[in-house]
């Protein structure tokens, strides 16, 4: 089995959740701010220096306005 920091579902993730943020107009800081985190815990997931858990993606979802199922159909394609 592949590391999962390695692999195309992780990579996939993080490049899911950038673009769902990008697209919202915020930055790494404003995000953090609404999730109550420092930036730097953003920055380690979108550099892939940190996995991701179910409950941290709940609260990207709620933080981004997205429904968290729609990023797990994503990476059914991976």
């Amino acid at each position: 089995m592949a590391r999962t920091f390695d692999s195309a579902k992780h990579e996939a993730l993080r490049a899911f959740l950038i673009e769902k943020r990008e697209k919202t107009g915020l930055r790494q800081v404003d995000l953090a701010r609404r999730m109550k985190r420092k930036q730097q815990y953003i920055s380690y997931v979108e550099t892939g220096q940190k996995l991701i858990e179910v409950v941290e993606l709940m609260e990207w979802a709620e933080a981004l306005g997205f429904d968290p199922r729609e990023a797990i159909k994503h990476l059914l394609k991976y």
